[in-house]
């Protein structure tokens, strides 16, 4: 008898198989028990009916619970009524647990989810957010091979801030202090010199006090730095990446999409080039078209993002902030002082930023200059200094919130709904 996961098709029509799951719902209707057993890959209806089995395995059968786990062996028919077009005649069983009830229901708060994350990972929709969620890991680090870049790795553990040391976690490594990493920017810098074209994924942390629906304390940063790039560069690979990602989701994840209730159109409209809107126009059209009270030198936040990108059904990628918005290492735009060579990739229907990226500082005394006016210590940045002396290049980068994308994607209302186990400023466990 051949084993097998939910292929629904006609290929096993008529044919006795064996399959293996979680009870997903359950009634019985006198002589008969209609069990759907839910497995990774799908659902499907079976049947236990008093014809095939005896009164002691109807019983048993009809006393089962919600997410007890079982083999069940029988003929596949197809069977439109069913709820994924074919059913299972039950011919043996072997149960591997009975449940006592299991405390997932419906009509249950937020944070009572939350705290039992490890159980409600096992509901359908959920099941089909973390389908896609693979999707767009895989299909990432797809484009990037097939693009000429290595992956690479950086550590966890480290002694200088990216973004800002308001934001870093502190953490005795035996007996110094460290920080763990904002971001791995800075060490996929020094690996261009030796490779050109780098990426990698991995989490990233940030002690920002933020409750947004976007915001979270570790997150999956995806990132890359590439050698002779510049800023529009760095962007073509961008918007060509994402177009990839959606992509593969549609081709891969089409039933998953519709589980979740996210319309695979607005998805399928999603066009390159993405446009590009520098920020000064960007504030004075959020003024005059959108409504917003901005001025120039305002930074663009999670509420201010979401009122611009409700307005916009592609992303855009916005260019030439001024240099008090962004830190330290972006390059200076020589032809607009003031403004820097650098790009925002805002999400639409109100999502917002997912990527940030631009050019780098490659001059030396540029650099020098940054971090001093940044209130920085140069020696902290000895190591990230002696890249600017020794072969010193142009070159650009960005970093992606992966568990941002996802959401987008998705279509999700809140960040913490993309990713297994949810790290936020009130929330550590499970």
């Amino acid at each position: 008898m051949e084993k097998i996961n939910y292929i629904l098709s006609d290929k096993f029509t008529g044919k006795e198989v064996s399959i293996r799951g979680w009870v997903y719902r359950i009634r019985s209707s006198g002589k008969i028990t209609f069990i759907v057993l839910r497995d990774s890959s799908n659902i499907i209806q079976c049947i236990a009916s008093s014809e095939k089995l005896d009164e002691n395995s109807m019983k048993e059968l009809s006393s089962l619970t919600v997410e007890s786990s079982i083999e069940l062996s029988g003929t596949v028919r197809k069977e439109d009524r069913a709820v994924t077009g074919y059913e299972l005649s039950i011919l043996s069983y072997k149960i591997y647990e009975r449940n006592e009830n299991f405390p997932i229901t419906k009509d249950l708060g937020e944070e009572f989810l939350l705290d039992n994350r490890h159980l409600w990972l096992r509901s359908r929709e959920f099941t089909s957010v973390l389908k896609i969620r693979s999707t767009v890991f895989r299909a990432f680090n797809d484009f990037f091979y097939k693009n000429d870049y290595y992956q690479v790795q950086a550590p966890m553990f480290v002694s200088t801030a990216t973004e800002g040391g308001s934001s870093l976690f502190s953490v005795d490594y035996f007996g110094e202090k460290v920080n763990l990493t904002q971001s791995s920017q800075f060490y996929l810098e020094t690996l261009i010199y030796s490779l050109e074209k780098v990426f990698t994924v991995s989490p990233s942390f940030r002690a920002e006090k933020s409750r947004t629906r976007r915001h979270l304390s570790e997150y999956w940063h995806a990132e890359a730095e590439v050698a002779w790039y510049n800023n529009e560069d760095m962007m073509e690979d961008e918007e060509n990446l994402i177009k990839y990602i959606i992509d593969e989701v549609i081709k891969n994840n089409e039933n998953d999409l519709k589980i979740i209730g996210r319309d695979i159109n607005i998805l399928r409209k999603i066009k390159t080039p993405f446009q590009r809107i520098k920020y000064r126009d960007l504030i004075e059209k959020s003024k005059n078209d959108f409504g917003l009270n901005l001025k120039y030198g305002d930074d663009l936040g999670a509420d201010e993002e979401y009122n611009i990108m409700v307005h916009y059904d592609n992303p855009i990628f916005v260019t030439g902030y001024p240099e008090s918005l962004k830190t330290f290492y972006h390059r200076p735009d020589p032809d607009n002082p003031g403004e820097i060579l650098c790009h925002d990739m805002l999400a639409p229907e109100g999502y917002g930023e997912v990527v940030g990226g631009g050019e780098r500082i490659y001059d030396l005394n540029e650099l020098l200059e940054r971090i001093k006016n940044s209130n920085l210590n140069p020696e902290d940045y000895y190591w990230y200094v002696d890249l600017r002396k020794y072969g010193s290049i142009p070159h650009s980068g960005f970093g992606l919130g992966m568990d941002r994308l996802v959401t987008w994607i998705c279509g999700l209302s809140n960040i913490k709904e993309s990713i297994p186990y949810p790290r936020t400023i009130r929330r550590v466990k499970p």
